[in-house]
């Protein structure tokens, strides 16, 4: 009985289990808060709900009984419920019933609609019918009325065309003629009809013999023989270049074509290849003559052609061409007798000319191809020059200060710059050599007034002198850069440009390279590879003030000209043609001032750094083992910081204007210095615990000098790039922590060597072996602890370099400065 009951639950369960969307459904329908609607109803868990403790049981029978009532209660509603449903199949079949009867009755009204709707149509087409009819004969009236007022206005024209052609009426057949010509467009798709074709026939007629007529009446007034022209301008021609201008463009181009030619014929007689006013010295009298002839064609014949056809503008250009193409036969005739002013004079009349021209004229008859106007550069922020067009052009000076100045706005261009002008080009090596030739006499010159006056004197209050000749050379190039971008743009700009590079490196090397501090003042043939010799009981021979200023100003006249020629670089990129533009390149004259900029900063770090060479090998001569007790600092560091405060004024002052090389030669001297401090202290053996303690103090004396080096002698004081400040507190701290080895106590020697290891971070052998030897180890002692040392040696990674090149990881900045404050707190217990 109990399995029965169990299947009946089991099968109940199976059939109230709802899908999820038509429980939410059922939910958002009929929302409830009984636990019983619940999907996941728990029969265990509303039981425990009712009686949550053993004492709630006692009302058991009460809960069953609100049960049983609920129970009933939804029986009723189930009941009611399924009574109600027996009667809706009949209702629903009857609902259907009286739908379909509604469609019907529906389908009927609308065929009846339908059927109306397409006897209203066919009632209006019939009303309609005569109305089309009536328009379309509308329509058709119309055109033919205004085929044939076009026709009959066509045939009218035609005849009075003949007609006045016959007795050159060209005023009334000028404005006849363009009319008959728009009629007839109307009649292309009739050219079928006969008398169509008959009359467009005629009409091409009338236009041909117009035109032969017309060119004959040009023939009789300017023949083509002969110089001798009519007294003025022919009403009759006036009216005939107005027929011309609606005739085949091949009229108005042969009569524009006979006149020039004729308007021009004396020209080519008065300047002649054999004539002495044909040579280039009296080029002007061209250029004269040209100009009486247009003012003399202004007012004979200037009403005579229509504004539109630009005679004037036609004369001047083809004068041009003319004059281009007899200067050009008669340069190559007579090359042996060009010379560089004479070339330059006839250039620059030329170009004037050119100039008046875009003044005068638009050059809207230039769009034949003959000459093309130039494009439009890209705008350029290069300040290297001024606007060449204002009046200071060759004569402005450029200084250090014209870097900075804004550049004025660039004209526009001349659309009749090179008409003329280009004959010249294949004869500007003559110039290209002149420029080359004095060049070198600048760059003699520059020599000869370098030895003669010697070097500069110090500027120490505009901080450092630059070579007057620098300046000198570079507005020679920019002269040189505006005549020949005047000139051509071409090929010729490629060939100044190699002049340029040439005398750039002759610059580079004669006066500058050439005139830097090869030997001592104080003692003779000194050189400065000895400079960095040790001498013993002498003072080591060193530049004086005067050579030292010298090298700081060949080193700021390199670097004005290392950023002037990058400037004359972008500018002959825009003076030349684009597709020249690549071959342009003057890098390689950079990178030689940047090598007199590197010669120069590496001369006053050798004078500086040999300056100091006597008291460092004082320091390592000393008995370092005697010392007894810490003192003030040492002798030598006295020396050293002399040399220092000697020598680094004099190069901050006069490199006040380029600080990033006085911070080059900052890093350069403490990246040369430190080594070797630290080569002669491995040099200083044996050493006392007191000693060590004295060198300790000497490095933290010269350590707080180099950090100083930058403002020594500066009236600002400034801090220290920190690219610099690196460099010195990474040196100096290794010295110092090569002195805490040596004074720590070597036994017992495992902790000795950690300790090393620690402090100094460097695996190498040899560098353990040198603090053996300043500690005066015997050579047992040194044996065990190499050995020792290459056992406590870290494991190195694979693929890494030996363990004798090998260094540990740096200490931190933190680890270091630790370090560097329990180093001052030693050093002042001591003092």
């Amino acid at each position: 009985m109990e399995e029965d009951e169990l299947e009946c639950v089991e099968e109940l369960e199976a059939v109230l289990q709802l899908a999820p969307e038509v429980q939410l459904a059922i939910e958002q329908v009929f929302p409830s808060q009984d636990p019983l609607d619940r999907a996941d109803f728990n029969a265990v868990e509303y039981i425990n709900t009712l009686f949550p403790t053993e004492q709630s049981l006692a009302n058991i029978d009460e809960v069953v009984n609100k049960i049983r009532l609920k129970i009933r209660r939804l029986d009723d509603n189930i009941r009611t419920v399924v009574r109600g449903q027996t009667n809706v199949g009949q209702d629903g079949r009857q609902a259907l019933e009286e739908a379909q009867k509604a469609i019907q009755q529906l389908f009927g009204k609308i065929k009846d609609i339908k059927d109306k709707a397409e006897k209203s149509e066919q009632m209006v087409k019939e009303i309609t019918r005569d109305i089309k009819q009536l328009d379309h004969a509308k329509r058709h009236l119309t055109t033919s009325i205004t085929t044939l007022n076009h026709l009959h206005m066509l045939a009218g024209g035609v005849d009075s065309l003949e007609a006045m052609t016959r007795r050159r009426q060209y005023g009334e057949v000028a404005n006849l003629l363009q009319g008959v010509v728009n009629v007839l467009e109307h009649f292309n798709k009739y050219m079928g009809i006969p008398q169509i074709r008959q009359l467009s026939e005629r009409v091409k007629a009338a236009q041909n013999e117009l035109g032969q007529q017309i060119l004959a009446d040009f023939e009789e007034a300017f023949p083509s023989q002969g110089t001798k022209r009519p007294g003025g301008p022919s009403n009759v021609l006036r009216d005939a270049c107005l027929v011309a201008s609606v005739l085949d463009p091949r009229i108005k181009q042969e009569i524009i074509k006979k006149f020039i030619k004729q308007h021009l014929s004396e020209y080519l007689v008065l300047f002649q290849e054999n004539q002495d006013v044909a040579w280039l010295d009296k080029i002007d009298r061209r250029y004269a003559w040209i100009k009486r002839q247009l003012m003399d064609y202004e007012e004979k014949y200037g009403r005579m052609f229509p504004q539109e056809w630009c005679m004037t503008e036609r004369i001047a250009v083809q004068f041009c061409h003319v004059t281009r193409t007899e200067l050009a036969k008669i340069m190559r005739t007579r090359a042996k007798e060009i010379e560089v002013k004479l070339l330059l004079f006839a250039i620059q009349r030329t170009t004037n000319f050119e100039g008046l021209m875009a003044k005068r004229f638009s050059g809207c008859t230039l769009a034949d191809g003959t000459v093309k106007k130039a494009e439009l550069p890209p705008p350029s922020t290069n300040p290297f020059l001024e606007d060449e067009t204002g009046t200071e052009t060759d004569e402005t000076v450029i200084e250090k200060g014209d870097i900075d100045r804004p550049k004025k706005p660039k004209a526009p261009d001349n659309p009749f710059h090179g008409i003329i002008s280009k004959c010249f080009e294949p004869h500007l090596y003559v110039y290209i050599e002149s420029q080359d030739k004095n060049l070198g006499e600048l760059i003699d010159r520059f020599v000869a007034d370098f030895k003669a006056q010697g070097p500069p004197k110090p500027n120490v209050d505009e901080g450092g002198a630059v070579l007057p000749s620098c300046a000198d050379l570079f507005v020679y190039y920019k002269k040189c850069m505006v005549q020949c971008s005047q000139l051509s743009t071409g090929e010729p700009m490629i060939a100044l440009t190699t002049i340029f590079q040439k005398y750039l490196r002759e610059y580079a090397w004669k006066i500058l390279s050439g005139n830097l501090p090869k030997t001592t003042s104080s003692s003779g043939g000194l050189t400065i590879t000895s400079l960095l010799k040790e001498k013993e009981g002498s003072e080591v021979a060193k530049f004086t003030v005067e050579e030292l200023c010298l090298i700081c100003s060949i080193l700021s006249t390199a670097e004005y000209c290392l950023a002037t020629t990058q400037q004359l670089e972008e500018k002959l990129k825009e003076k030349v043609d684009a597709s020249l533009m690549e071959r342009i390149n003057l890098t390689g004259e950079m990178d030689t001032f940047s090598i007199v900029i590197s010669n120069s900063i590496q001369l006053l770090v050798q004078d500086l750094d040999a300056a100091c060479d006597p008291a460092l090998t004082a320091m390592s001569k000393m008995q370092w083992q005697n010392v007894e007790h810490v003192g003030d600092q040492s002798p030598y560091v006295t020396s050293v910081i002399l040399h220092i405060k000697q020598n680094v004024p004099i190069i901050h002052d006069n490199l006040a204007s380029t600080r990033k090389y006085f911070t080059q030669f900052c890093i350069k001297f403490a990246n040369s210095f430190i080594p070797k401090f630290i080569n002669h202290l491995f040099k200083c053996k044996p050493i006392s615990m007191v000693g060590a303690e004295q060198l300790l103090l000497d490095t933290h004396s010269l350590k707080m000098v180099l950090l100083d080096l930058p403002s020594i002698g500066s009236q600002v004081v400034r801090k220290a790039p920190a690219s610099y400040t690196k460099i010195v507190v990474k040196g100096m701290t290794r010295a110092e922590m090569i002195l805490k080895v040596v004074m720590a106590p070597h036994e017992p020697p495992v902790v000795f060597v950690d300790n090393y290891i620690k402090l100094l971070a460097d695996c190498s052998t040899d560098t353990f072996q040198k603090i053996l030897d300043m500690k005066g180890l015997k050579r047992s002692e040194q044996s065990s602890m190499l050995e020792l040392f290459r056992q406590r040696l870290p494991t190195p990674p694979s693929g890494g370099e030996n363990t004798s090149s090998m260094s540990l990881t740096a200490p931190t900045p933190e680890q270091e400065s630790s370090r560097i404050r329990k180093l001052e707190k030693l050093i002042k217990k001591r003092l």
